[in-house]
């Protein structure tokens, strides 16, 4: 599916979610992550997580293993790579990864 072709959830100001932390928003019926990395990269990823089942991983600690952007989870601290959701200690308990755009200072989830 290309991003023309994605339906595109408006989900807060690109500035109401601080550098290197996480939102939580509800797109399409799914509890999605939503990360802002530095001043001006965005990434998306289902915010539950598989583990536990709990929607938490908004929560969780963004940084860096090796050349990988992540996050990682409050409860077990699984790491989940933001550009593809894997779960580097895990790959079975992956999460689905979104399309983030930011329009008119506006943050879309696809």
């Amino acid at each position: 599916m290309t991003t023309d072709t994605l339906n595109w959830t408006a989900v807060c100001a690109a500035d109401d979610i601080l550098p290197n932390t996480g939102v939580c928003a509800l797109v399409d019926g799914r509890h999605v992550a939503v990360f802002r990395v530095g001043e001006s990269h965005y990434f998306a990823i289902d915010n539950v997580d598989p583990k536990a089942n709990a929607s938490v991983l908004s929560r969780g600690l963004v940084g860096n293993l090796g050349d990988r952007t992540v996050v990682a989870s409050p409860l077990y601290k699984h790491h989940f790579d933001l550009k593809t959701g894997e779960c580097l200690e895990l790959p079975e308990l992956s999460v689905r990864a979104h399309e983030v755009r930011v329009e008119g200072g506006q943050v879309l989830v696809g």
